[in-house]
């Protein structure tokens, strides 16, 4: 004790001291990896469930946002179809949603859920919103075909609500839209100028809107007359929801007609 006290041990001590610090470190930096060999499995099993788990409750949330994003959608296209029907109120409407289109490429029809059932029948004018997408081609007990003012045999008498002249309204088989024998002598067809049913023929009411001239053709002096492209008002890929307009009757005035 004298010895230890007198600090003749002191030396020794720190190698002892030393040596056993280090042998306690290397014990359990072995401890250690021992024991995180037995247990990282199960901590590896259990972060994978976790992760697995946080997967599923994301893809949930993404396709419940996914749902109300369309319920948003839905409900203020049916909102934009009730403004619209408030003011218009010279026709009475159906509401319908669009269920098929024609599979084939040449051919421009949508099938809606409504058909005679509801009173729906043969050549009533269809619309949105927006504007006239076309008329009732065939119907059946639940459902109805809609020819769409884009297809090859569509024809609309039109009328320009700036320029004042009358024409015809065509579709094709590509989908573009035509606006056809515009006469010469009426005041020049503008980019812009606004495309109206013009009632006349008896197969739409008047003043539907139905698009935009976007590129009117120069024709030639002996031409008797214009032709123009138009852009309808509609997104033809975008038909959800439409309303039928079940107070028309139209009337086919074609036996009226003397031929050419």
């Amino acid at each position: 004790m004298a010895l230890a006290l007198g600090g003749y041990f002191t030396s020794a001590s720190n190698v002892f001291t030393g040596s056993l610090v280090k042998a306690q470190g290397w014990l359990s930096t072995r401890f250690l990896a021992v024991q995180d060999f037995f247990t990282s499995p199960r901590d590896i099993a259990s972060l994978r469930r976790r992760n697995a788990e946080l997967e599923a409750e994301l893809a949930d949330l993404q396709s419940q946002i996914i749902q109300l994003q369309q319920e948003v959608a839905q409900t203020e296209a049916l909102a934009a179809l009730v403004d619209f029907e408030r003011a218009n109120p010279e026709n009475s409407y159906r509401g319908a949603a669009v269920i098929g289109r024609d599979p084939s490429p040449f051919l421009h029809y949508v099938i809606i859920n409504r058909g005679s059932n509801d009173g729906i029948l043969r050549g009533m004018p269809v619309v949105t919103n927006q504007g006239l997408i076309g008329r009732v081609d065939a119907v059946i007990a639940d459902a109805a075909r809609v020819q769409l003012i884009t297809d090859a045999a569509s024809r609309v008498n039109v009328r320009l609500q700036n320029a004042g002249a009358e024409g015809s309204l065509v579709g094709s088989v590509t989908g573009e839209v035509t606006l056809e024998l515009i006469r010469q002598e009426e005041k020049k067809i503008q980019p812009g100028d606004l495309v109206l049913t013009s009632g006349l023929g008896g197969g739409y009411p008047p003043d539907l809107i139905i698009g935009q001239v976007v590129n009117p053709s120069r024709s030639r002096d002996f031409d008797l007359f214009e032709r123009a492209t138009v852009q309808p008002v509609v997104d033809f890929n975008d038909l959800e929801l439409v309303l039928v307009i079940v107070n028309f009757k139209p009337v086919d005035i074609s036996p009226l007609e003397r031929a050419p």
